[in-house]
């Protein structure tokens, strides 16, 4: 009888240790990373000097990465960047979007069983507690509370659903084909992905909101729980370090590895890098510093729509910048550029940048102003990266009986007098 009693206690035990292990691996999500992970200030500096001037693409320990200008619009350097990937707490951008763009910050929210309860990175809140959506935001972007975000998902969305609901329309509607929300804080899920590629996509978009901009720029606050100060400080190890980050946002689970996006911006240039899957937490720095480095020291701005127009108005001067009109009053019309979407995109020497220009030889009258008449391409490294369109600068009407009379009236007039 004792044996038995051993045996089920032994095999009771089991369950309870598996159990327990399932659970932390389930809540091991963005959890607090470990100090001992930390990289310092002098190591950020040192990997800082060996990548400022490096001219080769750096050897990278993140699966997944990209280096996305903001301005153009342009991958300047992918590492699978269009292949899914988990994202971790990276997907509070779209969290903090969604509750700036439906909420006001100043409702006060009081905290549910539901969110107090949420496990992995937490701002500490309990059931009961009242916050400010506005103190809610800080505690989510600085802290990475997923607490936080449960509290705002049910605020704006009336559940973690119904809020995913909304971040999922929003993808649809940034155009990110690849990225699929089932939560608001990023726990591990095989439904929750996005890409390198279009996180960088929609940080660019986020960023365009000032009061984003502002939170995820912030290396420390003070909010306020129930009327107590709580003191904040950003997870983001490169703000406030490496010259030129203005910060966005970190993010660690098992299934996405360490992550971190980082807008970067000096002079009129301003990158996001994203990094996806580092082993560690300083592989992720690293990374993250070598391709911000990387970028800065190969590549150059170049004007684009100078060019453009440089190579249009070349174009011109020897075509004479003009199309043969069929039975107009006038047998040529004047052009003019359309709309120019791109200003100027970053290129590297070894880069080719190439601009043609197509139109059509001739058109029939009546042709109205702004008609388009051919385009002009622009290209780097093959990939199209503007179309611009060539359009009539001006309106002519279809010749009358009139003018056809007066045109025979003149040849007449010539042979006579010859």
């Amino acid at each position: 009888m004792t044996k038995i009693v051993k045996k089920i206690f032994v095999f009771l035990l089991i369950i309870v240790t598996l159990n327990g292990a399932f659970i932390n691996l389930c809540y091991a999500d963005d959890v607090e990373e470990d100090e001992t992970e930390e990289i310092t200030e002098t190591e950020i500096n040192e990997v800082n000097e060996v990548s400022k001037n490096a001219a080769e693409v750096p050897i990278l320990n993140s699966r997944r990465c990209i280096i996305f200008d903001r301005t153009s619009k342009t991958v300047m350097y992918g590492k699978n960047e269009e292949l899914r990937s988990a994202m971790a707490s990276t997907t509070k951008i779209m969290t903090a979007t969604i509750a700036l763009e439906n909420g006001n910050l100043q409702d006060e929210i009081t905290i549910d069983r539901k969110a107090a309860g949420t496990g992995g990175s937490r701002l500490g809140l309990k059931r009961g507690d009242k916050i400010t959506l506005n103190d809610l935001l800080y505690g989510l972007m600085l802290r990475s509370g997923n607490d936080a975000a449960v509290a705002i998902a049910e605020h704006i969305g009336g559940s973690v659903e119904g809020f995913a609901e909304l971040m999922n329309q929003k993808a649809i509607e940034l155009g990110l084909k690849d990225t699929h929300f089932v939560t608001p804080h990023g726990l591990d899920s095989s439904e929750h992905y996005t890409t390198a590629l279009e996180l960088a996509k929609l940080t660019d978009y986020a960023l365009k909101n000032e009061k984003f901009a502002k939170i995820v720029a912030t290396k420390s606050t003070t909010i306020s729980i129930n009327g107590n100060p709580r003191q904040l400080s950003n997870t983001n190890e490169l703000l406030g370090v490496l010259n030129g980050v203005i910060g966005v946002k970190t993010g660690f689970t098992n299934g996405a590895g360490r992550c971190l996006v980082t807008e970067t911006k000096r002079g009129d240039t301003d990158i996001i890098v994203v990094v996806l899957g580092a082993d560690t937490k300083k592989d992720r720095t690293k990374d993250s510093i070598k391709l911000i480095e990387y970028a800065f020291a190969n590549f150059t701005k170049v004007n684009i729509k100078e060019k453009a127009i440089e190579e249009f108005e070349k174009w011109g001067r020897i075509n004479k910048k003009r199309i043969l009109i069929i039975k107009g009053q006038k047998d040529t019309i004047s052009l003019d550029i359309g709309k120019i979407n791109t200003e100027a995109i970053p290129v590297k020497e070894t880069d080719k940048l190439e601009i043609t220009i197509n139109t059509i030889n001739q058109l029939e009258a009546p042709v109205e102003k702004n008609t388009k008449v051919g385009t002009i391409i622009i290209k780097l490294n093959d990939n199209i990266i503007d179309s611009i369109d060539i359009v009539c600068g001006e309106k002519i009407e279809r010749k009358t009986w009139l003018d056809y009379f007066k045109e025979n009236l003149q040849i007449c007039r010539t042979i006579f007098e010859i």
